[in-house]
């Protein structure tokens, strides 16, 4: 059985995440501020924590920093904040994921199911294709296949989709997407990734309305739908 530790002085929202997370099968604990959450986390060992920006003491980014030094425990950020600064220093500092506030319980189920989902297949070795209801992301052959229909990709089209898709769900910051898709080399700026997700939207989106597989995030960059989205 999983444990989730939620970092959250909000009682009356931390009792709420463990309820539905509860309901879900996870062991729950709650630290309600910076200093408790570095002592729960040293002495209870979770194997997740949900970890709220806005903190009394020590804030949500500084313990996040603190708890990126001493392991590597999947963290999802929960932020009332918009600003894409405060995202983009969350995940640079090693989150996994975020939420934006307010959000429903059940969205911080779905998402704390697939963070511990990615962490468990990060130590199995990569399968050789990738399936999302009608499309087929082969890895061997580079292929990509919408209803047995080979899609004609550019490589950096193929590369940024095989990134996202290996980690449903996961919100990638354009640096990001340039600096695993293209290389660290990459010459080219960070916008013209816009341009390579317009193109490949265009290719692999046929019918829009139901199969939008790359979402964007605002202020952030983009994301590979999560798979139960297309589920047949």
């Amino acid at each position: 059985m999983n444990k989730i530790l939620v970092v959250e002085d909000d009682r009356k929202t931390a009792n709420l995440i463990r309820l539905y997370l509860q309901q879900s099968g996870y062991t729950v604990n709650i630290a309600v501020d910076g200093n408790a959450a570095l002592d729960v986390a040293h002495n209870w060992q979770p194997e997740l924590i949900l970890l709220d920006l806005m903190l009394p003491e020590l804030n949500g980014l500084e313990v996040c920093r603190m708890l990126r030094m001493t392991g590597n425990v999947p963290i999802i950020i929960l932020t009332a904040k918009s600003t894409e600064d405060d995202v983009l220093r969350g995940l640079d500092l090693g989150a996994d994921d975020y939420i934006t506030k307010p959000f429903s319980p059940r969205e911080v189920v779905a998402r704390v199911r697939t963070v511990l989902r990615r962490t468990r297949n990060n130590g199995q070795s990569m399968p050789e294709s990738l399936e999302f209801g009608d499309l087929l992301v082969d890895l061997k052959r580079h292929e990509v296949r919408i209803k047995r229909q080979i899609i004609h990709l550019t490589p950096k089209e193929f590369k940024l989709l095989e990134t996202m898709a290996k980690e449903p769900g996961r919100a990638f910051s354009r640096m990001e997407l340039v600096e695993r898709a293209f290389g660290y080399d990459y010459e080219g700026l960070e916008r013209t990734v816009d341009a390579h997700v317009m193109n490949l939207r265009k290719k692999i989106e046929i019918d829009a309305a139901q199969h939008n597989y790359v979402e964007t995030v605002y202020g952030v960059g983009y994301r590979f739908a999560e798979p139960r989205e297309h589920a047949v």
